[in-house]
């Protein structure tokens, strides 16, 4: 292209169907996003319970200050949930190493082989979808999972 050969047109109807593409794939990203979280291996944890011991399982022992942060819930509501698995022996409280007045929750062994057998789960069930798809979609998949990434990300 030189100086003298104008740039061409954006392509409005592309544009145009941004907030189209949106609706569909939040859509389809929550439907999926549900059909995995039915995947659990024990099914007396929720999926509110089992968002807060994958968090420990990921960042480790946490306060529950820090776990109501990260799951953008009150305190409060936390601390029904962390009452609920410690009766299922899945965490347990200790006291906070540097301050003497909070504790720490942590996963028991029992807590971490669920949170495991629930990703082992889930991972077998997308599997055995993923199998059912020509080597294309897959293929279509893995680049839109490194896109999804990157818009996740930001």
């Amino acid at each position: 292209m030189n100086a003298t050969t104008p740039a061409p047109a954006p392509d409005a109807s592309a544009e145009a169907q941004i907030p189209l593409l949106a609706a569909d794939l939040r859509v389809a990203l929550l439907r999926a996003a549900r059909r995995v979280r039915v995947e659990r291996s024990d099914e007396e944890v929720s999926a509110g319970q089992f968002s807060v011991l994958a968090f420990l399982d990921r960042d480790g022992p946490a306060t529950p200050s820090a776990i109501a942060a990260f799951e953008r819930v009150r305190p409060p509501s936390v601390t029904r949930t962390l009452a609920a698995l410690e009766a299922l022996g899945l965490v347990e409280r200790a006291s906070h190493p540097a301050d003497g007045r909070q504790v720490l929750v942590r996963l028991t062994p029992a807590g971490r082989a669920g949170v495991e057998a629930t990703r082992s789960r889930r991972d077998a069930w997308l599997a055995r979808r993923l199998d059912e798809l020509d080597p294309a979609e897959r293929q279509v998949l893995a680049a839109a999972t490194d896109i999804l990434r990157r818009i996740s990300d930001r």
